[in-house]
């Protein structure tokens, strides 16, 4: 996928931004467009409404999350491993993002909430291809969601040493699974 253009990414971040900081009300299209550094028209350009540029938002982070799930299955210690540590990193542009898109899924946007359940449900699959077990993966992937809501909230976080016991756990768990895993009916 190409990168989008210049003006287009900025606008993109700065209502990311708004949203983050400020909330749906005040990411207003004059808002978006002073921080962004662009002309009110330059922004309607790229996003016509408000409604498309939350739409822009949401792809964006559908896009984010694909290019995650990618790096997540090629991560050399494991799809596990890459969930847990990278769920504490909040500061970059997939961090934001995934911010920016809580919020506008606390309000009247339900595609919002389909495009974190998305997210959500990709991660748990690739973490599933590793460690084989639909429960425990679907753990590991609330794992992460509990480190994220920590980190996004300033609270401490795990440190590394915390998240590999985690990690250690898990493969613990994983193994005593497969070990008394019975065939399903």
């Amino acid at each position: 996928m190409p990168p989008p253009p210049a003006a287009r990414a900025k606008v993109l971040r700065a209502f990311a931004e708004l949203l983050v900081e400020s909330g749906e009300r005040a990411a207003t299209l004059e808002a978006v467009a002073d921080r962004a550094g662009v002309s009110k028209g330059g922004l309607l350009y790229h996003f016509p409404s408000k409604d498309a540029l939350v739409d822009g938002v949401l792809d964006h982070l559908s896009a984010l999350t694909s290019a995650d799930v990618e790096t997540m299955r090629a991560a050399p210690e494991g799809a596990a491993d890459y969930l847990l540590r990278t769920s504490t990193v909040i500061d970059g542009e997939f961090g934001v993002v995934y911010l920016a898109v809580s919020r506008l899924a606390q309000g009247p946007y339900p595609r919002a909430r389909d495009v974190l359940d998305e997210a959500q449900a990709a991660w748990t699959q690739t973490v599933r291809e590793e460690l084989g077990d639909p429960v425990l993966s679907r753990a590991v992937s609330l794992m992460g969601e509990g480190l994220y809501a920590l980190a996004s909230f300033g609270a401490t976080g795990l440190g590394d040493r915390e998240i590999d016991d985690l990690l250690v756990l898990v493969r613990d768990v994983a193994a005593a699974r497969a070990t008394t895993a019975r065939p399903r009916a």
